[in-house]
């Protein structure tokens, strides 16, 4: 099946939809999402960790990180 469209798509965009284009129940259209979720939560984990190996953080950082001001400060008009 091929999609004509004027949206471009990248390759993954283009097989997801080409694989999703048959009517999907419920049950299936939330294991497609766990399975995605689960997926971008491993990538995640194993990004943190190749930090986390790069440049270790210490008790100290994370005490540190507590007690910094990340916001920025609005400005009364």
């Amino acid at each position: 099946m091929i999609i004509m469209t004027t949206t471009k798509f990248n390759p993954v965009q283009l097989h997801l939809l080409q694989l999703f284009a048959h009517e999907l129940g419920q049950n299936e259209l939330a294991d497609i999402k766990a399975l995605l979720a689960d997926y971008f939560v491993r990538k995640a984990d194993e990004e943190m960790q190749r930090l986390q190996q790069r440049n270790p953080t210490t008790q100290a950082d994370l005490d540190a990180l507590l007690n910094t001001h990340l916001r920025t400060p609005y400005k009364k008009p």
